[in-house]
């Protein structure tokens, strides 16, 4: 619980970054006037000009705006709300306040999936609580309905969408326009960083399906374990074909435990238009937990920008001023693959010519998988013919295999598209 040296006195909170998060944090606590918080102290590199920029208007005027972390380390403050993200020297920040006898509440979901156990045992250690329920899903509550609300049940699988930036994008190429078109737009709404690499990589996404395998499964896993596989090559194209198959594009993120073994993988994947998560657009993040007794349940909420964010963290806050305690969990570890068992989209840019599709047919033959469908849209050009081929449910490796092997063709004018197609496994492994 905060701590507080009368019965009446306020928690006394610091925010460490004022970027559009911490921002969004500190006028949602101004606004709001939620009783017996204070928010006393704001770090961030430059502070002066954030301390007269817009952001702060309106702000009480004694708050201590810093620069120099140790004004924080060494104050008074019960409660670090943490919001500038990565691992250092942020880790070292975060462990040198709870040592302190300070409560931590993050977003960060790469300092959680990387060093989370960690932070969590030093907490512990220190009575404590280190709250996080912001770093996955923004503004989404499926960190605490997972470990409050799900824990009699036995998670076996998840899969959803957790980057709202990924999803903002391509549910707008969904309408026909191209990747660095939708980049634009996104870096413009202020949902894409200038270097896009952790969203539409996978690696932001990967970090927050580590978190919520930890939270839901308990089972502790590495990112640096599971495959990501990027967005970038994904084009209009895709879409035009995914509809023909029932399907559209979306990047994903899934996890399921079978016989010891934890598969994880996130990637862009054509997803059935009868699936919940075919259905989230824009910035929605999505997630369905399935669990050996209840079923399926379904989160869905808004995932990118500040203020689903702030709505968390604030959220994250008022659990800890009211005494909420951390969870602990027994954390497991298991064998992590990327392989799956799944359908298989591969698209194909040629140079048109007799032969093309006998040759990919062998291929994919030598390593034992089978051509479930051939699509080629009209229309388009014989010497830049885009075509799809779709496989049975084959091993994620085995068709990568092929693909390796059919990217050496001279009749190929770019590296083949190779998507799964998300599918219930039970039904893949039949």
């Amino acid at each position: 619980m905060a701590k507080q040296t009368a019965a009446n006195a306020a928690t006394k909170v610091a925010i460490l970054g004022f970027g559009t998060v911490g921002s969004s944090v500190a006028q949602l606590l101004r606004g709001q006037k939620f009783p017996g918080i204070e928010l006393t102290h704001i770090y961030n590199r430059g502070v002066e000009r954030k301390r007269t920029g817009a952001t702060a208007k309106g702000l009480n005027s004694g708050i201590v705006w810093t620069e120099n972390i140790q004004d924080i380390l060494k104050s008074d403050v019960d409660v670090v709300i943490e919001t500038i993200g990565g691992i250092d020297p942020i880790e070292g920040w975060l462990r040198k306040a709870l040592s302190s006898g300070k409560h931590v509440v993050t977003a960060n979901k790469q300092l959680i999936a990387y060093k989370g156990a960690g932070l969590a045992k030093l907490a512990r250690e220190n009575n404590r609580v280190l709250v996080y329920n912001a770093a996955v899903a923004g503004g989404v509550p499926v960190i605490p309905a997972t470990l409050h609300g799900l824990q009699g049940d036995r998670i076996t699988r998840l899969s959803g969408i957790l980057n709202g930036t990924c999803n903002f994008m391509l549910s707008h190429m969904e309408q026909g326009a191209e990747y660095a078109d939708v980049l634009k737009q996104a870096q413009a709404a202020g949902y894409a960083e200038a270097d896009p690499t952790a969203d539409v990589d996978g690696y932001d996404a990967r970090a927050k399906l580590c978190i919520l395998v930890r939270a839901a499964m308990q089972i502790g896993i590495n990112p640096d374990e599971v495959p990501a596989q990027t967005i970038r090559n994904v084009s209009a194209v895709d879409f035009a074909y995914a509809k023909e198959l029932g399907c559209t594009v979306r990047q994903i993120a899934r996890a399921e435990l079978r016989g010891g073994v934890l598969r994880a993988r996130v990637a862009p994947m054509l997803v059935p238009k009868s699936s919940p998560i075919a259905w989230s657009h824009g910035t929605q993040n999505m997630v369905v937990t399935s669990g050996e007794f209840g079923g399926d349940v379904v989160f869905s909420g808004h995932g990118a920008g500040g203020n689903p964010t702030a709505v968390a963290i604030v959220s994250d806050l008022l659990a800890v001023v009211h005494g909420s305690n951390s969870v602990a969990l027994p954390v497991k570890k298991k064998t992590v693959t990327g392989e799956f068992m799944a359908p298989h989209y591969l698209r194909f840019i040629v140079r048109d010519k007799p032969g093309i599709v006998s040759a990919i047919s062998g291929a994919l033959t030598k390593v034992g998988a089978n051509i479930d469908s051939i699509l080629q849209r009209p229309g388009y050009p014989k010497d830049a013919l885009p075509f799809v081929v779709t496989t049975e449910p084959t091993l994620t490796s085995t068709v990568e295999a092929a693909v390796k092997a059919i990217s050496k063709m001279n009749t190929m004018l770019e590296a083949p598209l190779c998507l799964q197609m998300l599918v219930d496994d039970d039904r893949a492994e039949d």
